[in-house]
C-alpha cells in the first residue's frame, strides 16, 4: 500500500471518528454542544464539565477519584474535585486557605499575579496521606498534604524558591524512594527529575537528572503501571499545534530512552492534551484533561478512553499508526448511586464561604460576614487600588462560569447600607470586564452597567432591595437585567461578549467597593445559577 493511500485511509478514518464523536448527529462544532456529561442511555458526553478547569490532575483510591486544578490568582487557591465516576463531580474544597503563603503580590493590596500565581499541579496518594505540589512561574515550587482530601492542608512548604518552573510531578517506588519532576520552561523547557526526601518536603538539587527537553515539553505526570514507568507530556510545534507525548523506562531513574507520541493536537477541538492517566473502577483505562487553547470558557474538562498497545497509554480514539484521536463519548465508566453534581447556586445559610466560591486575590477578612445578618452574605466597601476599575477592587467574590445551552444567574441585594461612592452589584470578568449594579453618588442610587470601563447610567432608585440578572448561553454573549420586585425584569445596557484573559476563561461575581471611602456595604440575600442543556 503505498503512502497516498495510507493518508487516504486515515483521512476516511478520521472522518467516521467525526462523525461517531457526536458533532454530525447534533449538527454542532466546538462549544455548540447540548448535550454533555451522563447520558440517560449509560453514556456520557464530552465535555464532562464546561466550564473552566485547567491543568487536571486525578488519582484514584479505593472507589473515590480525586483531581485538582490550577487556580492562578484566585483564593482559596488549588481547587479539588470528588467524582465516583469520572463523569459527575462535586467541589470537595481547596488545598491552599491563604495565597499569601506564595507571595504579598496574592493579596487584596497588591493584586499582582494576574496569569500567574498558582499554576499547574499534581496530587498523589502515598502512605496513607494526600499529597498536592504546584509551581507558581514567579515564586518556584511548593507542596503541602492532608491525612484526608477534605483538609486540613498543612500550611504551604516551599521546595523550590526559583522562578522560572511550572508542571510539577512527584512518584513513589516500590521502595518507598520519592522523586519528584519539573521543567525548567525559561531555559528551553528542561526537565529535571529530582530525588524527593522521605516527607516529600525536600529536592535533592544535586540529584538533577535532565529528562526531556525543547519544543515547549511540559505538562509533566508521572505514572507506573505494570513494569514500566512513564513520564506523560504535552509538546508544541507551531505547525502542528499542542499534542501528548509519552516517554518511558523500567527504571523511575530513568534513562527516558524511548518516546512515543500519543494523540493528535485535535486542533478542532482545541487541543486536549493536559491530565491525569487512571485506571476506573471497571477497569479500563481514561485520560481526564484540559482542553488546552482556552476561549471565553476556559479550558474546559473531557474524558477520554485510553487503550494500552504495545505498552503506551494511546489516548482517545485509535487511528492506525496506533495514535490517538478526540473522543467525544463512550459508556460511563461506573454506574454510581452517588451522582455529584457541581455547586453554583447559593443562599449564604453557612457560616463559612461554599466551596464554589474563589476571591479575586486573598481577601480582607474582616470586610465580609456570614454572620452579621444570618442568610445573608455582607460586603463591605473599602476603595480599590485604582478607581472605578474591577480588577484593582479587593473584595470580589467569584466562581466558574459555565458554556450550557442557557445560564441564568440573579442575585438579590439589599442596598440600604450603601453610602456615598459606594458601587456593588454582578459582574463578568477575566481579562476585560463588566458589570451592573447599583451606585451611591450622595444620597442618590441608581442602576448603572459599565463594560470595560464605559459606564451608562440608568434609572434612579428608591427601593431598599433590587434584583441583578445576567443571562448568556453557548456563545458567551450575556445580557444584564435588573428588576426591583423580583419578578419583572427590565433588559439594561449592550451585550456583553464573556472573554479568554489571563489564562482564564470567564468568571462571575458579586463585587463591591467605594471609590472614596473605606465605607458602607452591601448585603446579598442569594446568588442563584440556574443551567440547561
Amino acid at each position: 500500500m503505498t503512502r497516498e493511500m495510507k493518508k487516504g485511509i486515515w483521512i476516511v478514518l478520521s472522518l467516521l471518528v467525526w462523525v461517531n464523536s457526536g458533532f454530525t448527529q447534533d449538527n454542532t462544532r466546538w462549544g455548540t454542544w447540548r448535550n454533555w456529561g451522563e447520558q440517560v442511555d449509560g453514556t456520557y458526553r464530552n465535555p464532562v464539565i464546561p466550564s473552566d478547569y485547567s491543568d487536571i490532575d486525578c488519582i484514584r483510591v479505593g472507589d473515590d477519584y480525586y483531581a485538582i486544578s490550577s487556580t492562578f490568582q484566585f483564593s482559596p487557591g488549588v481547587i479539588i474535585l470528588h467524582s465516583k465516576d469520572l463523569v459527575n463531580w462535586r467541589i470537595l474544597g481547596h488545598a491552599i486557605q491563604d495565597v499569601t503563603q506564595i507571595s504579598p503580590a496574592l493579596n487584596w493590596d497588591k493584586m499582582n499575579r494576574y496569569g500567574r500565581g498558582v499554576w499547574a499541579g499534581t496530587i498523589r496518594y502515598h502512605d496513607e496521606k494526600f499529597y498536592i505540589y504546584f509551581g507558581t512561574p514567579d515564586e518556584g515550587y511548593f507542596m503541602t498534604s492532608a491525612t484526608n482530601p477534605e483538609g486540613p492542608w498543612e500550611p504551604l512548604h516551599p521546595i523550590m524558591l526559583e522562578p522560572g518552573w511550572d508542571d510539577c510531578s512527584v512518584l513513589w517506588d516500590e521502595n518507598g524512594e520519592g522523586y519528584f519532576v519539573g521543567t525548567h520552561f525559561a531555559d528551553g523547557y528542561k526537565t529535571y527529575l529530582f530525588k524527593l526526601s522521605k516527607d516529600g518536603k525536600t529536592i535533592d538539587r544535586e540529584s538533577a537528572q535532565l529528562v526531556n527537553s525543547g519544543s515547549g515539553r511540559e505538562a509533566n505526570k508521572l505514572i507506573k503501571v505494570d513494569d514500566w514507568y512513564y513520564l506523560v507530556f504535552s509538546e508544541h510545534k507551531h505547525d502542528k499545534g499542542r499534542y501528548v507525548m509519552a516517554k518511558r523506562s523500567k527504571r523511575l531513574q530513568g534513562p527516558y530512552d524511548e518516546e512515543k507520541q500519543l494523540a493528535l493536537p485535535g486542533r478542532e477541538a482545541m487541543e486536549p492534551n493536559q491530565g491525569g492517566i487512571v485506571q476506573g473502577r471497571d477497569g479500563k483505562w481514561y485520560f481526564l484533561t484540559h482542553h488546552g487553547t482556552g476561549d471565553w470558557s476556559g479550558r474546559i474538562m473531557s474524558l477520554l478512553p485510553v487503550t494500552w498497545i504495545d505498552g503506551w497509554p494511546i489516548i482517545g480514539t485509535v487511528l492506525p499508526d496506533t495514535i490517538g484521536s478526540m473522543s467525544w463519548g463512550g459508556e460511563m465508566p461506573f454506574q454510581d448511586n452517588d451522582r455529584f453534581n457541581m455547586q453554583r447556586s447559593d443562599d449564604f445559610d453557612n457560616a463559612v464561604i461554599s466551596e464554589q466560591w474563589e476571591w479575586n486575590y486573598q481577601p480582607r477578612v474582616e470586610m465580609f460576614s456570614l454572620v452579621e445578618r444570618k442568610g445573608w452574605l455582607r460586603l463591605k466597601a473599602f476603595k480599590p487600588l485604582v478607581e472605578n476599575e474591577l480588577l484593582q477592587a479587593g473584595n470580589t467574590l467569584t466562581q466558574r462560569s459555565f458554556r450550557t445551552f442557557r445560564n441564568e444567574v440573579i442575585i438579590k441585594m439589599d442596598i440600604s447600607g450603601m453610602v456615598d461612592g459606594q458601587k456593588c452589584g454582578l459582574c463578568h470578568f477575566s481579562g476585560q470586564y463588566s458589570f451592573i449594579g447599583v451606585k451611591q453618588v450622595g444620597s442618590t442610587r441608581s442602576i448603572e452597567i459599565n463594560i470595560n470601563g464605559e459606564e451608562k447610567e440608568g434609572v434612579t432608585l428608591q427601593e431598599p432591595h433590587v434584583w441583578l440578572k445576567s443571562e448568556w448561553g453557548l456563545d458567551g454573549k450575556s445580557i444584564y437585567s435588573y428588576s426591583i420586585d423580583g419578578d419583572n425584569y427590565q433588559p439594561f445596557g449592550d451585550t456583553y461578549q464573556l472573554a479568554w484573559g489571563n489564562y482564564r476563561g470567564d468568571r462571575i461575581g458579586i463585587y463591591c467597593f467605594n471609590n472614596k471611602e473605606e465605607k458602607g456595604y452591601v448585603d446579598v440575600d442569594y446568588f442563584h445559577y440556574h443551567i440547561q442543556k
